[in-house]
């Protein structure tokens, strides 16, 4: 998801006001690319980042050793009240074991009038970058379920579990990023790793029936090179 997520960062980041000057948390950070965004416009001793995952927070260490980076569920933020001036989450609110509990988590470490701020792709609509790969895996398995069901997948999902957590003036918007593929391959290659929704359908099918994904999706697929166009739905609200 990364390629993905890099050119979103800087979206998100922008919806949420993140400013010169601010400490920023990043919840649910990954390998790093909202990470990258935040150094860049804060420097690396204004943001912090958690995720639950220790691999991922090994992989923001390594990348960026002077960020602050703890293994951390957004349920359970080991921070005290108001730490912050802004907590993000982007496509993380998707993958919560409670969204409104993890929301609500990111509004107590952040200062009163401060800004909580996430985004999620738009599954519901099949507007997501990944909408293809399960159009085509639900084209062989009728029963495919992909993400459609995850929190927020749809519109105004996200912004109604702002205001379950408690937020004030929240408000909705539409982050939309391009992503160009230079061949198939490229594209396809990311899903044979076991990462993600995606990867861990791949890597439960049988070696038949993924030469068979890999063909219906070669087949819906533009001639390369190519791109693909991916919406994601956001929401911001204030302590």
């Amino acid at each position: 998801m990364g390629r993905y997520s890099a050119p979103l960062a800087p979206q998100l980041a922008d919806f949420a006001g993140v400013a010169t000057g601010q400490r920023v948390l990043d919840v649910g950070c990954g390998t790093g690319a909202l990470v990258s965004e935040l150094v860049g416009r804060l420097g690396p001793a204004g943001v912090i980042a958690v995720d639950p995952s220790e691999p991922f927070v090994a992989a923001v260490v390594e990348r960026f050793p002077e960020v602050a980076a703890h293994r951390a569920p957004a349920e359970d933020l080991p921070f005290p009240d108001a730490a912050f001036d802004a907590a993000l989450a982007q496509l993380v609110v998707h993958f919560m074991a409670d969204p409104v509990t993890g929301i609500r988590e990111m509004g107590r470490v952040t200062r009163p009038g401060g800004v909580v701020a996430a985004c999620v792709w738009d599954f519901g609509g099949d507007a997501d970058p990944l909408s293809l790969f399960w159009a085509a895996a639900r084209a062989l398995d009728p029963e495919v379920e992909g993400e459609a069901h995850l929190a927020g997948a749809r519109e105004g999902q996200l912004a109604a579990l702002f205001e379950e957590a408690g937020l004030r003036e929240v408000e909705d918007g539409v982050l939309s990023i391009t992503v160009e593929h230079p061949t198939f391959e490229d594209w396809w290659e990311p899903f044979t790793l076991g990462v993600g929704p995606g990867g861990s359908y791949v890597a439960g099918l049988a070696p038949e029936d993924v030469e068979r994904l890999r063909e219906e999706c070669r087949r819906r697929l533009p001639n390369e090179p190519f791109a693909l166009t991916g919406r994601a739905w956001a929401a911001r609200g204030r302590t």
